[in-house]
């Protein structure tokens, strides 16, 4: 049971993986506020119907959002975030790591997410 269907996924090719790979689980999916049963064959049209107008959706919303960011910075509006917000030195939950703390130590020492913590042990495995 899901609240509504693009709460599964907004994009197209994700949101069909996932609800094949449950009704082929044999999972029955329906949609609570839709009321739609998306193990039959119109409801596998529908699913497919709804995820496309999802994903246009967030991309329309992404396009008005960068559409006005431009126009602000053009005014002098929008500088975007400051330098040197992070939460925390990437460089020092390297260093953590690198003594043989766990992530939730390092992260609890930051006074950050674990999620941001393998955030930064994944760029520096990516630039290392």
């Amino acid at each position: 049971m899901t609240y509504k269907l693009d709460r599964i996924s907004r994009s197209l090719r994700d949101g069909i993986n996932v609800l094949s790979e449950w009704c082929d689980k044999g999972l029955r999916v329906v949609s609570v506020t839709q009321q739609i049963d998306f193990n039959g064959t119109v409801g596998k049209m529908l699913a497919a119907v709804l995820h496309g107008i999802a994903q246009m959706e967030q991309e329309t919303r992404r396009e008005r959002q960068a559409a006005g960011i431009a126009v602000a910075k053009k005014r002098g509006k929008y500088r975007g975030r400051k330098v040197g917000t992070t939460k925390a030195e990437p460089e020092r939950a390297l260093k953590l790591r690198e003594k043989g703390l766990s992530v939730d130590e390092i992260a609890k020492s930051l006074g950050v997410s674990r999620n941001t913590i393998f955030v930064y042990l994944r760029r520096d495995q990516v630039n290392g």
